[in-house]
């Protein structure tokens, strides 16, 4: 029996896909290889500022804890935004300065 690390943990870094643990579907390949994802856990912070979503956000992420399901959504709505500008008022303003006293 050697010392050393979490088994599981160090297996999940070496490349493993989540499509070889679950059955998956229609994920992008990001979701497939969690060891991709990077910048987990590179800062320490006071321990007074700390809370639980800190403690959980600084792990990276394991082929047990990606999606096995992804639904995008559609960007037509955006796309035409980027197209033709976002509403602009050019209406004449006749309200009356307010006073700043």
């Amino acid at each position: 029996m050697s010392g050393g690390g979490n088994v599981p943990e160090q297996q999940a870094q070496t490349g493993e896909k989540t499509s070889d643990y679950y059955q998956t579907r229609n994920i992008p390949n990001r979701f497939d290889n969690p060891d991709w994802f990077q910048g987990y856990g590179g800062q320490k912070q006071h321990p007074m500022y700390r809370t639980s979503a800190t403690e959980y956000g600084s792990k990276a992420p394991s082929v047990h804890t990606m999606p096995t399901c992804f639904h995008g959504r559609s960007q037509k709505f955006s796309l035409h935004l980027g197209t033709c500008g976002m509403y602009k008022n050019h209406s004449l303003n006749t309200a009356l300065d307010q006073s700043r006293i």
